[in-house]
Parts: structure tokens; C-alpha cells; sequence
């Protein structure tokens, strides 16, 4: 995994997980990892909401006496092992359980796009990971192709058509989407929708269309959003974005015509914007970039850092000093 990807907030969880994928089909042994005394277990609700420790910016985990007391009806999903121990997924279906077990851990609900930034690297990566698998299955009711009810299998990674006649499999879906910086004569393009906050300007993004090619939907989005054309396109870094379900691949581009001509109004307005012209927004607070939950931000970050010797954390903190 390049350094870039592994800058971006939820990425990177190969480096401390095994998912072991061929194991998952082994009942027994799934169910001997599940009552392992060293296996911990993280608790959503019906919402995606993971629970956290009250004090603390860190996820609270229920060791297997805490799953058995607690939420022993609720199956448990395995996500992988990593540091040795096994790691599970438990979803709750019940919002009045949530809150009873709420009190009960001394814990405090919270949604991956809140969690994210405050939980240490590889518990935001984990949380995204179940988030993205609970979503999953709870939006994957019934058969795409004959309608009947699924079973979850696979320790909770497929899903089985109860239909003798039919018996497909169903996998975790992920949408894919390209996010891209584009460039032309020293500055970048960079975008607003009319409902962000005052002064927010981010990368232009958009998803993938059947039969196209990465590349091709940069080319196509930033057509379609700015009227702007693009050339050449290289890729940069991906992130996961289980909001719900969306892969963000992230591209640099050249603009080859630069005129900005707004087609669909899916963006409000959109700029270029010099190296100077970043700095002296964002000091002036004119100009607020996307946080650093998104890849979007590293694309910023990244282009500053090679077209003018900025670093974007340190302008935010010069801001933020003097605000």
C-alpha cells in the first residue's frame, strides 16, 4: 500500500488486519474464534452508530461475557483477526437495546462521519469496515433475481438465496467513485454545492457509470459538473466511504480547455484557485477546505505540498490560532 492511501482516514487496515477470507466458510472454526477468550466484539446500532467509550475518543469493545450478558441474541459477524485476537461484528436491531446498553457500558453512540477523525487510525478503519458490512445486510433483504428471502453466510460476508430453484449468492456491494484535483497553469479547480457551509470549496467527485473506465469518469464528471475538459489523469490514493457504500478512488488531472461553463447546477459555483489565492482564504476565512475525514483534502493537500512547498495542515492551524 503506497503512503498516500495509508494518509487517508480509514484506509490502511491490511497493515494490522487479516481478514481470513478462507475461513470464513468453516462454521466450527468461526465459531471457535467467537469464543475465544481474547475475542472483542464491536457493537453497532440499528443505525451504524458504534458505541464509544464515554471519556474517551476510542471505541467500546464487548469481550465475549459482555456479548453473552448483553446482546447474546444478536449474531456476530467475523471481521478478521487482528493482534492476535479475533474481531466480530454485533448489530443491534433494537434502538430501545441501544439505549439501555448505552447506560449499561457508560458509553456514547456515534456515526463513522463523527467517530472518524477522533478514533486512532485503525479503530476508525475497523469501524468503517463494519459499517460498510452492517449496511450491507441490512439493505440486502431479498433476491435480485427471484425475490425470495437471503440467508447470511459466510460468516457474514455473502448471502445465500433460500430459493432451491434459484440458490445465487449475493456479495457486499461497494460503489465506486472517482474524487479528482484538476490542474491548469498553476492553479486547481475546486467546487461548491449550494447546501455546504459558507466559504466550503472541495474537489470535484462523482460515480462511476456502467462500461467506463476510472479515467473516463474523471473526464466525464468534470465535464458534466464545470464544463471544464480534462487530459491527462493520474492516479493519486482510494479511500473507503461506507457512506453507505462508496469507494472513493482519487485521480490528479490536467485541464486541456479550462473554461469553466456550470451545466447541471449540481454545483452551486466553481474556481480556480492559485496557490495565494488558497493561502489567503483560508487565512481571511473565505475559503474553507474539506476536513481531513475526506480524500478530497489530501488531494489538496498533496497539490499544494508539490506546486508550491505549502502544507495545508499548517495554514488551517495559523487560522485557527488567529481565529
Amino acid at each position: 500500500m503506497g503512503s498516500a492511501t495509508q494518509g487517508n482516514t480509514f484506509a490502511g487496515l491490511s497493515l494490522i488486519l487479516d481478514r481470513m477470507a478462507e475461513r470464513r466458510d468453516d462454521a466450527a472454526w468461526v465459531a471457535a474464534q467467537a469464543a475465544a477468550p481474547t475475542a472483542r466484539f464491536l457493537l453497532l446500532d440499528a443505525d451504524t452508530r458504534a458505541f464509544l467509550q464515554a471519556g474517551h475518543d476510542a471505541l467500546r469493545w464487548l469481550d465475549g461475557g459482555e456479548r453473552e450478558r448483553l446482546c447474546a441474541n444478536a449474531p456476530a459477524w467475523l471481521l478478521g483477526i487482528a493482534g492476535g485476537r479475533p474481531h466480530f461484528l454485533v448489530t443491534l436491531a433494537d434502538d430501545a437495546d441501544a439505549g439501555t446498553l448505552e447506560t449499561r457500558l457508560h458509553a456514547r453512540r456515534a456515526s463513522l462521519r463523527e467517530a472518524g477523525l477522533l478514533l486512532p487510525a485503525d479503530e476508525a478503519g475497523l469501524f468503517a469496515y463494519a459499517k460498510g458490512l452492517a449496511h450491507w445486510q441490512h439493505e440486502t433483504r431479498h433476491c435480485t433475481h427471484c425475490g425470495a428471502p437471503l440467508d447470511i453466510v459466510s460468516a457474514g460476508h455473502r448471502m445465500h438465496c433460500t430459493n432451491a430453484a434459484c440458490g445465487r449468492m449475493h456479495f457486499p456491494r461497494t460503489d465506486a467513485a472517482i474524487i479528482v484535483i484538476v490542474e491548469h497553469d498553476g492553479a486547481c479547480l475546486l467546487g461548491r454545492q449550494a447546501g455546504w457551509p459558507p466559504g466550503r470549496y472541495s474537489t470535484l467527485a462523482g460515480f462511476i457509470e456502467p462500461g467506463e473506465a476510472l479515467e473516463d469518469a474523471v473526464r466525464r464528471e468534470v465535464a458534466e459538473e464545470s464544463g471544464v475538459i480534462v487530459g491527462e489523469v493520474t492516479y493519486h490514493s482510494s479511500q473507503p466511504w461506507p457512506m453507505p457504500a462508496s469507494l472513493m478512488v482519487g485521480f490528479t488531472a490536467v485541464a486541456v480547455d479550462p473554461a469553466i461553463r456550470l451545466r447541471d447546477r449540481e454545483l452551486e459555483d466553481a474556481r480556480w484557485f492559485t496557490p495565494r489565492q488558497i493561502v489567503d482564504g483560508i487565512a481571511d476565512g473565505s475559503l474553507l477546505p474539506s476536513t481531513p475525514l475526506s480524500v478530497s483534502y489530501r488531494l489538496l493537500q498533496h497539490w499544494l505540498r508539490e506546486r508550491a512547498g505549502m502544507e495545508l495542515d499548517a495554514l488551517l492551524a495559523a487560522r485557527a490560532e488567529h481565529a
